[in-house]
């Protein structure tokens, strides 16, 4: 399922704020992401239309199943690349930040060849 780049962002800042204080809100989106409240707002509406989120009578926000596999996958790409990259060098901030872009764009038979031929060194 190929969704935006942005609400992929989304998903999986979700993910990533889950894991570290076991709850979501879109607070804690809006200081992750460091964008506005009311982009924050409208991006949480949208994809909780789409299927991918679901926000509880206290503002809690949690992955549906469709959004926790899209998390899930953009993570573990963000995950490798950024090990690798570490691994051929690159300092971990920038490592960090261009695994954030190929992330996006790499196809799931590049990123499965390059997951398959690192996959001893890391």
């Amino acid at each position: 399922m190929k969704i935006q780049e942005s609400a992929e962002n989304y998903l999986e800042a979700i993910l990533m704020i889950k894991k570290e204080k076991g709850e979501v809100r879109s607070i804690d989106i809006v200081n992750r992401l460091n964008f506005s409240k009311p982009s924050v707002s409208v991006a949480m509406k949208q994809l909780e239309q789409n299927g991918y989120i679901e926000r509880d009578s206290a503002g809690h926000i949690s992955l549906l199943p469709p959004g926790q596999k899209i998390a899930e996958s953009i993570y573990e790409r963000h995950d490798t690349l950024t090990k690798v990259l570490i691994r051929l060098g690159v300092s971990p901030e920038t490592a960090r930040q261009d695994a954030c872009r190929i992330e996006h764009h790499i196809s799931d038979e590049s990123f499965e060849a390059l997951k398959q031929h690192c996959k001893d060194i890391l």
